[in-house]
């Protein structure tokens, strides 16, 4: 009698209640194969996400504007220790507000607009699966925090989901 769990000895085994596999990404969610409104892979999701880190990391910069010489100078270093580049001192500077800005434009873009900045110029949206309506202030918080963690978006569902995105009811479709 075969377990309906599986084990990783013997693979998975199809349980009743499975779903059909699916012919494409987002079948399952009622979206189209591809064009407008079809699922988005993961490269052109990775590459808004980094087009949205340098704008975060490009607004932090201008308002923290690090003095690396300063920097460099305070810094407390053990004996033996050389000093940091003027890169890494900046890097280190700008990494705490290259986050709040990143998580800040990522909630309030999504929120408002269903995009970030990133993502309009992939051609890319953050829609709600269970309704056409915009995704709300709560589902891009939780988003947006999941995605801080990176691990929720490099795993997806069988429709191609990420697991930040399936938590939270929404897919990151194309536009066009």
């Amino acid at each position: 009698m075969a377990r309906a769990t599986g084990s990783w000895l013997t693979g998975p085994t199809e349980t009743p209640g499975d779903p059909e596999p699916s012919e494409y990404a987002g079948e399952h969610i009622g979206l189209p194969r591809s064009g407008a409104g079809s699922l988005v892979g993961m490269a052109r999701r990775i590459t808004a996400m980094a087009v949205d880190w340098v704008i975060a990391m490009g607004i932090a910069a201008l308002i923290v504007r690090p003095n690396p010489d300063r920097i460099i100078a305070e810094t407390e270093l053990p004996a033996g220790v050389a000093e940091p580049t003027a890169f890494e001192a900046v890097s280190g500077a700008l990494s705490t507000p290259t986050w709040l800005v990143w998580m800040a434009i990522g909630l309030v873009a999504v929120a408002l607009f269903g995009f970030t900045p990133g993502q309009y110029f992939l051609r890319l949206r953050v829609i709600r699966i269970d309704a056409p309506v915009r995704v709300g202030f709560l589902r891009a918080l939780a988003r947006q925090v999941l995605l801080t963690f990176v691990v929720p978006a490099l795993f997806t569902d069988g429709d191609g989901r990420g697991m930040h995105d399936r938590a939270t009811g929404t897919a990151v479709v194309r536009t066009r």
